[in-house]
């Protein structure tokens, strides 16, 4: 009886958290705190919103990348998510342009960006290379840092 109890449990634990859900382009990374809602910052609440973000799906996923190239021969990148939250979720994104050899091409202009999306609904933002001899990107993301 205590066997299959500790089985239940156990169960019950992978279900209730949820899988690590991965962006649908390895180019965008979203940090943990993005992907869930502001209690999960709070040590006393962590594990409850852990297994409830699991269950009911709370956090920003990315839904689709695509990438052209303008007629000024410069890269461009949209990036298509959902806010699957049922609060706004506010973050900060900072995209890093890569040339042929895959070094990152360095701006002065360049710094993170903030960006707000209402709850339970869907995103987009655009981002476009400042050099013609970009080829590929990173993009990350983190918690907006002028939100507590």
């Amino acid at each position: 009886m205590k066997m299959l109890l500790l089985v239940a449990c156990m169960i019950a634990t992978v279900v209730l958290t949820g899988c690590n859900e991965e962006s649908c382009d390895g180019r965008v990374q979203v940090q943990d705190k993005v992907k869930s809602d502001n209690l999960g910052g709070n040590i006393i609440t962590r594990p409850f919103v852990a297994a409830g973000s699991g269950m009911l799906g709370h956090g920003i996923e990315i839904t689709d990348v695509k990438q052209t190239r303008n007629e000024a021969g410069l890269l461009e990148v949209s990036v298509i998510g959902f806010n699957k939250a049922y609060n706004p979720n506010r973050f900060e994104y900072y995209t890093e342009w890569l040339d042929e050899s895959g070094a990152v091409i360095e701006s002065a202009t360049d710094n993170w960006m903030p960006f707000s999306v209402n709850a339970r609904s869907n995103f987009s933002f655009k981002v476009v290379s400042k050099s013609p001899n970009a080829v590929d990107f990173r993009i990350n993301t983190r918690k907006n840092r002028k939100v507590k």
